[in-house]
């Protein structure tokens, strides 16, 4: 398989954004940005599995990013309002 040069970026930049999002999420100086960053990272591996879904031409891996978007956007739901302090 060969990947053309619009491909080969798209992957360099979906990359780029995973590490800054991980860097975000390691070094955050507080919680609130933490929790955004975990929701950016779920966002981008979304979007990598829809790319990926492109590039091999298979409706599986947009299952994948179904499932995975549907649960990424839960448990950032859940760990903000862990952090907000609970049901009131």
């Amino acid at each position: 398989m060969s990947l053309n040069i619009l491909e080969q970026l798209a992957l360099v930049l979906i990359g780029s954004a995973i590490l800054l999002s991980m860097a975000r999420l390691l070094l955050g100086p507080a919680a609130p940005d933490r929790v955004v960053a975990a929701d950016t990272l779920g966002v981008i591996t979304t979007a990598g599995l829809a790319l990926l879904a492109w590039l091999f031409h298979s409706p599986l891996y947009l299952d994948l990013a179904l499932v995975l978007g549907a649960l990424a956007f839960i448990g950032v739901v859940a760990i903000a309002r862990a952090i907000e302090g609970g049901a009131k």
